[in-house]
């Protein structure tokens, strides 16, 4: 999912200070994403990416190994000249392994932009099934619970959107879940909250006031 950018928005909006009221809800990403056969055979082809590369770094180093030990067999008969070139070789083998390893599992290698290259069209399905959820529902923003971006202390189950999502995308979604989402009702629905002068959110239902005895 597009991690972190819903929350910039929600950033934006507290930033500005807007009074007028925001229908909100969420989705866990993370769930729609387990239940989608789509998702299942991307992951796979994935891990085998991931061991067909460990298998070659493994070999590296195996084949370095062996030349350890054969130098180390065979030292007290070389030559000064032959110990260094031995050496050399052995010391570019291990440098060679090194820098294949890190440029296939370091920071953004091979196998993380495999992985954004396969899941790319998984992504892109669910953000379209969001986007017309949030259209259907009348939403002006959604959350991704799965976001690390987001920090969600409390989630109250009818603003979960996560069943409709899955409906959207035809998978099987949970009723209990279900049960407890908004209705259509036009007096129902996710409640909506407000932005204060202030910039932070406040419940639109206010608290009674105390009649005089």
């Amino acid at each position: 999912m597009k991690k972190g950018l819903i929350f910039v928005t929600l950033l934006s909006f507290s930033a500005i200070g807007s009074v007028k009221a925001q229908k909100l809800g969420y989705v866990d990403s993370e769930y729609i994403t387990s239940k989608m056969p789509a998702y299942q055979k991307a992951l796979a082809e994935v891990d085998k990416f991931a061991e067909k590369w460990s298998k070659d770094i493994q070999d590296k180093y195996s084949e370095i190994d062996k030349l350890q030990k054969t130098y180390q067999a065979e030292e007290i008969l070389l030559t000064e000249d032959m110990k260094r070139d031995r050496l050399r070789i052995i010391s570019d083998k291990e440098r060679e392994a090194r820098e294949y390893n890190n440029r296939v599992f370091g920071y953004e290698g091979l196998l993380f932009e495999k992985k954004k290259e396969l899941m790319k069209p998984v992504t892109e399905t669910v953000i379209r099934a969001i986007d017309k959820v949030a259209a259907q529902k009348r939403l002006d923003m959604v959350l991704d619970k799965a976001s690390e971006g987001v920090v969600m202390l409390y989630t109250n189950p009818k603003h979960d959107y996560t069943d409709y999502v899955m409906e959207e995308l035809g998978l099987t979604a949970d009723q209990k879940a279900k049960s407890a989402a908004p209705s259509e009702t036009p007096n129902s629905g996710p409640q909506e909250k407000e932005l204060n002068p202030a910039g932070n959110f406040k419940s639109n239902t206010s608290k009674p006031t105390k009649q005089p005895k």
